[in-house]
Order: structure tokens, then C-alpha cells, then sequence
């Protein structure tokens, strides 16, 4: 049976590709963002508030990010006050389940891929600390509501993100130095796990249906940046970057072992293939 869903953040990198999802599975769709049909400030408590309660849904999907500017405090605010306002309002309608966007590699150091049991980094160091605590935020406040699935995704690729053909990473590692995205170029030891906006679109899908809890969403080969850019950079047709040694300990990867075991598997399994495939659209991430 469908359901009446309300996505915040539906012009997003993931938003884009998830609502027609929503739809072809037999759910009533309203998105939100701040532009677009139906334009909310997130940071407007009480638009946010109005705007939930008129929509009246039963479930909220949270894909709200600020990163059409590169600026880290500005999506970290989003996850504070962003998330905040949203859950406070999904609680004043009644909301009973969430879906939220966060990400992958907030875990503790260690040695392999992290699965899900993993704590989140504890570290004091900025500005990993201050990702780490936005991270740690989001996750405890839509734990409010009484069912809450929380999706960790990896590094997001494809169409509308910063590594799509003419994006920001195309842009970087071509030697532009007014490329902005955050991420690294550096092909290094650190361990990434990366994730298409179709299959992260896909999961948050089926999370409307999921137990309570995280979930990784990666695909099933987590590498370190002296492996994957270099696929990526012929990929976009841009110089491979220099290979250079070193691992930050927190660049572990993840497993997606538990999304997995719920129906939920990549159509895109590898950034091996994924990045070669050319459905992408324009770069650019946000809300």
C-alpha cells in the first residue's frame, strides 16, 4: 500500500532521482526544498513546520544538504538546525517514520571496512570533529521519531554530483585551482567506499520498509584513492593524479553487508563500471 511521502530535499543530487522512484512504487509524492515549486527555508523552524503539517505525510525522507557552494559549515548546519526543524515538525504532525541521508565515513579508525556496529569517530580534531558531531546529530534527532531508518552513503557519484564529467573532481584534477568540492584528489592509501545516486536513490526506497536502525549504503568495493581515482580520472578523460603514500586511519571503508540482507543490492556493485557509465546529467550538489 502506498504511502503519502514528504521529501526534504527533493531537488537534490539524490532527491532528483529518488522522487520518480517514489512514485513508480506506488507512493504519493511531496517534495520541498528551497527552490522549486515548493520552495522552504529549513532553517525557517515554522515554515518548515507549516509546510509538514499541510502535507500531512506518513513518512519523511530527509535528503537535505547544503553543497552547491563546497561550504562544510553550511551543510553542517543543515544537519543541526535543518534536522532539527524538520524532526520537531514531523513530531508536531504525527510522523511516524523517517528516512535519513548521512554518511559513511564518520567511523572510528581501524583497520577494515566498518560495518554498522562501529561507533562514530570520537575524535577532538577539526574539522573532522565538527563532521563527526553534525553526523552524530542528524542520527540522535530523527531517532526522536518512532521509526527512524538512518542511510550512510558513500561517496555519491553519477549524475548531479561533483565526480559526474565536467563537475568540480573533473575540474580538480585537471589543475583547475578554483574547483570546490569537499573531498579529496589525493591517491593515497585512504580507504573510500563510493555509492551511484541511482542505487543510494534506490535504498532510500526500500528503507521506507526497513527495521529502525543504520544502514550502509556502498557498493561492494571499498578501495583506496591510489586504486579508484585513477580509474575515475580516465573515466572523465582528465589526468590521473599523482600516486602518493599515507592513510588517514578513519579512511576504512564500509560494508553494505545489512542493506544487503533487506533485498537491497547496487546496480552498480563496482565504481569500476560505474563511472564509466555516461548517464550522468549536470555537476552540482544541493538542496
Amino acid at each position: 500500500m502506498g504511502m503519502r511521502v514528504l521529501v526534504a530535499g527533493a531537488t537534490g543530487a539524490v532527491g532528483r532521482r529518488l522522487v520518480p522512484r517514489l512514485e513508480a512504487a506506488g507512493h504519493e509524492v511531496v517534495g520541498i526544498s528551497r527552490r522549486g515549486p515548493r520552495p522552504v527555508d529549513v532553517l525557517d523552524a515554522g515554515a518548515v513546520r507549516r509546510a509538514v503539517a499541510e502535507v500531512g505525510p506518513d513518512a519523511v525522507v530527509h535528503q537535505l544538504t547544503d553543497l552547491g557552494a563546497a561550504d562544510g559549515a553550511a551543510n553542517n548546519r543543515i544537519r543541526f538546525e535543518g534536522t532539527r526543524n524538520l524532526v520537531d515538525a514531523a513530531l508536531a504532525a504525527g510522523v511516524g517514520r523517517i528516512v535519513a541521508q548521512s554518511i559513511s565515513w564518520a567511523y572510528a579508525p581501524g583497520d577494515g571496512p566498518a560495518d554498522e556496529s562501529v561507533p562514530l569517530d570520537s575524535t577532538e580534531e577539526v574539522p573532522r570533529s565538527r563532521i563527526v558531531a553534525g553526523v552524530r546529530a542528524l542520527e540522535s534527532a530523527v531517532a526522536e521519531l518512532p521509526e527512524a531508518v538512518v542511510l550512510r552513503y558513500g561517496i555519491l557519484y553519477g549524475p548531479g554530483t561533483w565526480y559526474a564529467p565536467g563537475g568540480a573532481v573533473a575540474a580538480a584534477l585537471a589543475g583547475d585551482p578554483g574547483a570546490r568540492f569537499l573531498g579529496s584528489t589525493a591517491a593515497d592509501d585512504s580507504v573510500s567506499s563510493l555509492v551511484h545516486v541511482d542505487d543510494a536513490a534506490e535504498a532510500a526506497v526500500r528503507a521506507l520498509e526497513w527495521p529502525s536502525g543504520a544502514y550502509n549504503v556502498v557498493d561492494d568495493e571499498p578501495a583506496p584513492g591510489r586504486v579508484w581515482l585513477p580509474v575515475l580520472a580516465a573515466a572523465l578523460g582528465v589526468p590521473a593524479p599523482a600516486r602518493s603514500g599515507g592513510r588517514a586511519p578513519w579512511a576504512r571503508g564500509a560494508v553494505n553487508a545489512r542493506a544487503r540482507a533487506l533485498g537491497w543490492s547496487p546496480a552498480h556493485p563496482s565504481w569500476r563500471t560505474g563511472f564509466a557509465d555516461r548517464g550522468s546529467g549536470p555537476s552540482g550538489q544541493g538542496v
